[in-house]
C-alpha cells in the first residue's frame, strides 16, 4: 500500500481504484475531420496510391457521386456470386502462385490488376487481357466491378470454390489477418482457422445470391 495513503480512506480508495483501473483502448477517428469512429465505418481509397482512409459518415457521403475526386468511397455491399463461372482451367490461365486472390479494375493502371495475400503482405500480379476477356464473357458482372474501390475475391483453398463481389477493405482485411497470423512455412493451424472464419463471415453477410459457385 501507498505510504500516502495510510491513515486516509479516500486516499485508500482512489490508490484501489487506479489497480483496478484499465486504460482506454485508443479509438479511431476521421481521417479527414478526426470525428471518433465507430468500430464499423466507411473507407475511403486514393486510387493513385490505393491508400485506405477510414472515415465518418458525412465526410464518406461526400465522396458518393463525385467524379473525378481525390477520394472514392469504398462500397458495403457483399454478394456470394452463386453462378459465376470459372473452371480450373481458366484459373491457372491467370498465372497466380496460390488459389486466393482478388481483382479489381486500376484506374491509375488502365487495367485489371490481381492482387492475393502473404506472410510479407499484399502482392501484386498482372492479369493477362485475354484471360480476363474470356473471364468477362462468362460473366457479365465483372464489367459491373465499380473501378479501385470494388473487388472479385475468389477462394479456392483445398475444396473450397467461392467467389464474392467485396469492398477493397474487406480484401485488405483478410491480408492483415493472414500477415499477422501466419507462421512457418504452411503458415500455421491458427491462419488457416482465421481465413476460414473471415469468409463464414462473408458468407453470412452476402447478399441474396446465396449458394455455391460453379467450379
Amino acid at each position: 500500500m501507498n505510504p500516502d495513503s495510510q491513515g486516509n480512506p479516500a486516499l485508500s480508495a482512489l490508490a484501489a481504484l487506479r489497480r483496478f483501473a484499465k486504460p482506454r483502448a485508443p479509438v479511431e477517428r476521421c481521417e479527414l475531420c478526426d470525428a471518433p469512429l465507430a468500430n464499423e465505418h466507411p473507407h475511403l481509397v486514393e486510387p493513385t496510391d490505393r491508400r485506405l482512409m477510414c472515415a465518418c459518415d458525412p465526410c464518406a457521403l461526400l465522396f458518393c457521386y463525385r467524379e473525378g475526386s481525390k477520394y472514392r468511397r469504398v462500397p458495403r455491399r457483399v454478394d456470394f456470386l452463386a453462378n459465376f463461372r470459372l473452371t480450373d482451367y481458366e484459373w491457372e490461365a491467370l498465372h497466380l502462385p496460390i488459389n486466393l486472390a482478388f481483382f479489381l479494375h486500376s484506374s491509375t493502371a488502365g487495367r485489371v490488376v490481381a492482387f492475393y495475400p502473404s506472410p510479407a503482405g499484399t502482392m501484386e500480379s498482372l492479369v493477362g487481357l485475354d484471360a480476363w476477356t474470356e473471364l468477362t464473357e462468362a460473366n457479365p458482372i465483372l464489367r459491373e466491378l465499380e473501378p479501385d474501390v470494388e473487388a472479385l475475391l475468389v477462394n479456392r483453398v483445398g475444396e473450397t470454390r467461392e467467389v464474392y463481389r467485396v469492398g477493397i477493405d474487406l480484401c485488405y482485411h483478410l491480408s492483415g489477418l493472414i500477415r499477422m497470423h501466419w507462421r512457418g512455412l504452411a503458415g500455421g493451424q491458427t491462419v488457416w482457422e482465421e481465413i476460414a472464419r473471415f469468409f463464414a463471415g462473408l458468407k453470412e453477410r452476402s447478399g441474396p445470391a446465396g449458394g455455391a459457385a460453379h467450379a
